[in-house]
């Protein structure tokens, strides 16, 4: 058992690492700016020093590594925390966003909006992205009974989103768009960090705050949820209250992601795992062990992604999935014998 002593030194070190990383994500790139010159432009442009630096290489380092680090980690906390609450919810450990069609959801109706060209702007594109996402859910609850067919029903009919939303996204591709349009669309597709600056970072910050601080609250009603909506509801939890607005947080967040860095997969499987063997299942220390794994899950995936290939970028969902595919397959075979 996790004493708060010992949470709060995981979490403490774990920031600490978190750190480490973004700071390695703003300095490693294809221009080799040192390490010195990484910090001293961070603290030039937080007002904390006046030291003369290359304005290019400040303007590389503030304006789009380190704001493509903070995003990319602010993703990973996002996907994490909606995984952890999805397998909870649906007591399954195979629920993730992407897994469950969402992500795919929430790309079709990203994709719609940059199409169709209906409105402008991230307001309105995370608007396509959250009534996809939504209409992908609650195509899987109605598949599986709201997620109580059992694991395989539940994952079935993921797969089945999935195939439906992609095929929408395919559709609207080929009849409506052009050649750059479909260049673009590879974008949600594949999932990248490349377009993102500091204005996306705002508001990922503050919807994956809000989105963490309301699953804090639910932390007891997603420990009763592991024993039964019949249990939860036995001690005094409102069953179908929690779930609608747990669901439609990991919507919120799920949307806002997939609206600005595209469909990443497996990170909201994997991540949960790894905290619950560290942590337990208790969702109070589980969530944010999430938030802090998931962010260095992501970063380092980013960095991978910008430096495995010389002169080229691997897309980010390439290399979640080659790390998610063995887990994924890895946890199904551990599942096989509950389904």
């Amino acid at each position: 058992m996790w004493e708060q002593a010992g949470l709060s030194l995981f979490l403490t070190l774990g920031s600490l690492v978190l750190l480490l990383a973004i700071a390695a994500g703003t300095g490693i790139g294809e221009m080799s700016i040192p390490i010195e010159t990484t910090f001293a432009a961070v603290t030039n442009r937080l007002g904390w020093t006046a030291l003369e630096l290359d304005p290019i290489q400040e303007s590389v380092i503030w304006d789009y590594r380190l704001s493509r680090a903070l995003v990319a980690a602010c993703c990973g906390a996002g996907l994490a925390i909606c995984g952890a609450v999805l397998q909870a919810l649906l007591r399954n450990p195979l629920a993730e966003p992407y897994v469950l069609g969402i992500s795919a959801g929430a790309s079709t109706g990203a994709v719609g909006i940059i199409i169709l060209g209906i409105g402008a702007g991230t307001i309105s594109l995370s608007a396509g992205a959250f009534a996809g996402a939504f209409a992908a859910f609650a195509f899987v609850a109605l598949l599986s009974n709201g997620g109580r067919g059992g694991p395989s029903k539940t994952i079935l009919a993921g797969v089945a989103a999935s195939q439906l939303f992609n095929a929408l996204t395919s559709y609207v591709v080929t009849t409506s768009g052009n050649a750059q349009q479909a260049r673009d669309v590879m974008f949600w597709l594949l999932g990248s960090f490349g377009g993102v600056r500091w204005p996306e970072f705002y508001l990922i910050l503050v919807v994956v705050t809000l989105g963490l601080a309301v699953c804090l609250y639910c932390a007891r009603a997603l420990d009763a949820f592991a024993f039964g909506d019949d249990a939860a509801a036995s001690l005094g939890i409102p069953v179908g209250t929690v779930r609608i607005v747990l669901f439609g947080v990991t919507a919120m967040v799920t949307a806002t992601i997939v609206s600005m860095v595209g469909s990443i997969g497996f990170v909201g499987l994997v991540v949960p795992h790894a905290a619950r063997f560290i942590v337990g299942h208790n969702h109070a220390r589980l969530l944010p062990t999430c938030v802090v794994a998931g962010g260095i899950f992501m970063v380092l995936a980013d960095i991978v992604s910008r430096t495995i290939l010389p002169q080229q970028i691997l897309p980010i969902g390439v290399v979640t999935a080659l790390v998610g595919v063995p887990a994924f397959s890895i946890i199904l075979y551990r599942a096989r014998g509950t389904s």
